[in-house]
């Protein structure tokens, strides 16, 4: 197997780990921006689409988010599979552009949302659709502290902190919104906002808050980039008992402190080695995956569409 992987930051040394994991042999072409850009063992640089003899298996865009609508566009011509990394473009413009060409085009493709192999996420998503409880209302809280996301790196220089460079709290914490309408399905209707109001001072929105609306409950999605303790929680409200789902440690409490599901051995990495997994087998199989970039694309216009809040 083959694969050409477009943009080797820290999120694709992930999906590269990920992948040599599950099959050592297969050959990497790592396509770089930068000439003579450090070589990692068992993968050749290249630094030209002309460099690529052979048609891969499939292809990995782990670039710039703000490269992606023109490296999808570049790669659609392969006419093979594509494992994108979210969010699949950063604008609503790119969005309709993208549904309205490449997505005709009928490749079989995937949006790479790792939380959806969460234990927990799995759980819940499990949970909703063959118990089907009451909901009365659903809070996603996702908050951390930007400024040590990449340690020895002024965070104000990379991408997250430039709107132009694909950045913001809304598309750097598409998770959130990911996996709430794969949960609970495209809502009624919607509701945005963000605001880049505090001492962390980027151009970028690092406050992004959503309320979508469902037949009898609401879903309110908040986020930000300057938690310094970070929190990543989904609280179900049902009739007779409240739920917190804490992503960071795994475990799912009630209101009362039973332990409704615990994860002991689970550690992030997994959710990316699984989310390779199962995209491989879906390449060699033939079988669409779930989030295709059409589908991913119908709920990213949700988070692109959202009212700046001025104070």
């Amino acid at each position: 197997m083959e694969v050409v992987i477009i943009g080797l930051g820290s999120i694709g040394v992930k999906h590269l780990a990920a992948l040599k994991e599950i099959d050592a042999s297969i050959k990497v072409y790592a396509l770089r921006s930068q000439k003579y850009a450090s070589a990692l063992d068992g993968i050749q640089n290249i630094y030209s689409f002309e460099e690529i003899i052979n048609v891969p298996d499939f292809f990995i865009i782990s670039n710039p988010t703000v490269l992606h609508s023109n490296t999808i566009k570049k790669i659609a011509l392969y006419g093979v599979p594509m494992f994108i990394e979210k969010p699949a473009v950063h604008s609503k413009e790119e969005c309709d552009e993208l549904v309205n060409t490449i997505c005709k085009m009928d490749l079989l493709s995937y949006v790479a949302c790792n939380l959806r192999f969460h234990p927990c996420i799995k759980f819940i998503k499990n949970y909703i659709s063959s118990k089907k409880p009451r909901i009365n209302e659903i809070n996603i809280y996702c908050g951390s502290n930007l400024a040590e996301w990449r340690p020895g790196i002024d965070y104000k220089q990379i991408y997250s902190a430039h709107s132009e460079m694909g950045g913001g709290v809304h598309l750097d914490l598409f998770h959130e919104m990911d996996y709430a309408i794969w949960i609970f399905g495209h809502p009624s209707k919607h509701r945005g906002f963000t605001s880049r109001a505090s001492s962390i001072h980027i151009d970028a929105p690092d406050f992004a808050s959503y309320l979508l609306t469902y037949p009898g409950y609401n879903i309110s999605v908040t986020l930000n980039y300057y938690r310094k303790k970070a929190k990543r929680l989904v609280e179900l409200l049902f009739d007779n008992e409240s739920w917190t789902i804490d992503l960071l440690t795994s475990k799912i409490f009630s209101d009362n402190g039973t332990l409704i599901f615990e994860s002991e051995k689970f550690t992030l990495k997994d959710t990316y080695l699984d989310q390779m997994n199962y995209f491989i087998n879906c390449v060699q199989s033939g079988v669409k995956p779930m989030n295709s970039l059409e589908e991913s694309l119908k709920i990213l216009k949700i988070s692109l569409e959202h009212e700046p809040l001025k104070g």
